[in-house]
């Protein structure tokens, strides 16, 4: 387990399709311009001293404006300098509103999780089934649908990748639920984008779903499973047997829009 905790805590995903990384010693900035949210945007790892951060934020941003993305400022427990909030809000910077703190969250390989029967589609199979996976993510989450081309680029691009999954639940044949996972054997898979419609809330898709990447990671060899969660998947995860080994915070940059 303390290595699937290390993994948790100190895991910098790499570039790869679609995913551009900017590694300095100061800051790691990732950019995905075909998925244009803050969170696949982002700026994380920052190891800095108090008077380069107002440095550091303007070197940032000139990787983001030129495309015009918001993105995430990641702050983790050792970021440096510890007053960097403060240097976020003297340039506009504030915590994210819906989910300013995440939990960095662990679950064994072995751990069972005791969930409903649902059908279980691979949405990266064709463009059809990841769309209607992503209908489902923009309906749950309030997102705005994506552009069509960029979320075929998208599909692509995970499927060149390798080791990304990406399910979609479906209920009497309508799409209800859509998750995604990415496999780094034999460390983890982390987990991320479980979403269920409104109307379909309340039947358990949610922990189907987790029992189904569960299952991949089992068969993949992992040691567990990895998710960053939210305030409302958290207490979800923890009734699942997810343990909290770490944390994030999240500050929405929008003036590179």
């Amino acid at each position: 387990m303390k290595d699937l905790i290390d993994f948790a805590n100190t895991f910098r995903e790499p570039a790869g399709p679609g995913r551009e990384v900017i590694e300095t010693p100061r800051y790691r900035a990732t950019l995905q311009p075909d998925y244009p949210i803050p969170g696949p945007n982002s700026v994380a790892w920052i190891r800095c001293t108090s008077e380069e951060a107002d440095e550091v934020i303007t070197e940032a941003r000139t990787h983001f404006a030129p495309r015009g993305l918001a993105f995430s400022w990641i702050l983790d427990p050792s970021t440096e300098p510890p007053d960097f909030p403060d240097h976020l809000a003297a340039r506009g910077v504030f915590p994210e509103p819906h989910a300013p703190a995440v939990d960095v969250m662990v679950l064994g390989v072995e751990a069972h999780v005791d969930a409903p029967t649902f059908e279980i589609h691979d949405a990266l199979a064709d463009i059809e089934s990841f769309r209607a996976a992503d209908a489902v993510n923009a309906d749950a989450f309030g997102d705005s649908p994506r552009e069509p081309g960029a979320q075929e680029r998208r599909r692509l691009h995970q499927v060149e990748a390798g080791n990304r999954r990406v399910l979609l639940v479906t209920v009497d044949g309508e799409p209800a639920g859509s998750a995604g996972m990415t496999l780094f054997p034999p460390a983890a898979a982390i987990i991320n984008g479980g979403a269920v419609r409104t109307k379909f809330r309340g039947r358990g898709i949610y922990r189907a779903m987790v029992a189904a990447r569960l299952a991949i990671a089992h068969e993949a060899g992992v040691a567990g499973l990895v998710v960053w969660g939210g305030p409302m998947s958290a207490p979800i995860l923890r009734k699942l047997g997810f343990e909290t080994v770490g944390w994030r915070k999240f500050y929405l940059d929008a003036s590179t829009t």
